[in-house]
């Protein structure tokens, strides 16, 4: 168990530091939306690479941000069915909801996902709008997001049959 729970925390530190590194995102999202903003009506000029790298970022945010959103509790569940579980029942709950719903949606979606990314790579895909991006890098967030959601996933279910089998902390739960 001892070598299941250090994968989990591995697991835990590598969302962690995504999570806390992608935030910035946010700030170079606003900065170039508000540059955009502020070219296309205070001089009149458009740029569709502009506006497809804010789309770009929102994507890294939310697909990136996905496994860290697990580890910190922030998805959305059944709250007034959940909240009103014991911690084992949680436990229970969380594991099913994982074994069944989480980790085959993830893994479906990374083995959908990854022929679109390397066909977008090989074939160098460009957005069709004149002065559109390149498509590999935001086609490649997707197995790479669903796969930081798949590995939180494998955690917190390493770290619900720790607390089942009284090897690991209760986890936080919300109410």
């Amino acid at each position: 168990m001892q070598a299941l729970w250090r994968v989990a925390q591995g697991i835990d530190a590598l969302n962690e530091w995504v999570g806390r590194s992608i935030k910035w995102l946010v700030l170079l999202a606003t900065l170039i939306s508000a540059g955009n903003a502020l070219v296309r009506y205070g001089l009149g000029e458009s740029s569709n690479a502009g506006l497809e790298i804010q789309w770009y970022l929102f994507g890294a945010l939310f697909l990136l941000g996905a496994g860290y959103t697990l580890k910190h509790n922030g998805h959305v569940r059944i709250d007034f069915i959940h909240g009103r579980l014991s911690p084992r029942a949680q436990a229970w709950l969380e594991i099913v909801g994982t074994v069944l719903f989480l980790l085959p949606f993830a893994l479906l979606i990374i083995w959908f996902g990854w022929p679109m990314f390397v066909s977008a790579w090989l074939s160098g895909e460009m957005s069709p709008d004149a002065g559109g991006l390149l498509r590999w890098p935001v086609k490649l967030l997707i197995p790479v997001g669903f796969g930081l959601l798949a590995l939180q996933g494998v955690a917190e279910l390493i770290k619900n049959i720790a607390f089942l089998a009284g090897y690991g902390p209760a986890k936080e739960r919300t109410a």
